[in-house]
């Protein structure tokens, strides 16, 4: 693990799995969400996007955490990564997660309630696409995760 992608539905987790496998890989970590909103929440153009994103993928190593849906192109860092990490939870818990840490928008919401069925299937096709050769791990539950983050802390 070198080039380590981390994607999922908002608020299942992304960001603090990032801190957590780099603190245990001493991979520096990026924060997409950082790199994507401008002030006010306004969303960098595609164009732009895809080119910030080329810059970010040069380095050798590095988790780079977001899912950035409808808004998102994520080629690039697919092409690029080794390990792709999906966190597949579930809407409730999402939801659950997401009142517990902050007040969202409703393009926020409804990326959140339709992950499953319109944003994950476009992300299968992308990573099937640009990712064959990635180890890809989907996460349902957070028992699994855990357990993959404790077998990554014993290598």
């Amino acid at each position: 693990m070198k080039r380590v992608l981390i994607l999922g539905r908002g608020a299942s987790g992304k960001s603090t799995l990032a801190k957590r496998l780099g603190a245990i890989t001493g991979l520096p970590v990026v924060e997409l969400d950082k790199a994507f909103w401008r002030a006010g929440l306004v969303a960098t153009s595609r164009d732009e996007w895809v080119a910030v994103q080329e810059k970010l993928i040069v380095d050798e190593r590095w988790i780079m955490d977001g899912d950035l849906g409808r808004l998102d192109s994520v080629e690039a860092r697919l092409r690029a990564a080794d390990t792709i990490i999906l966190l597949d939870f579930s809407f409730v818990r999402c939801a659950w997660r997401a009142i517990r840490r902050s007040r969202e928008r409703a393009d926020f919401w409804w990326w959140v309630l339709a992950y499953r069925r319109q944003s994950r299937p476009v992300l299968m096709k992308a990573i099937a696409h640009c990712a064959a050769n990635a180890e890809l791990h989907v996460f349902r539950d957070p028992a699994s995760l855990k357990l993959f983050i404790h077998e990554v802390a014993c290598e």
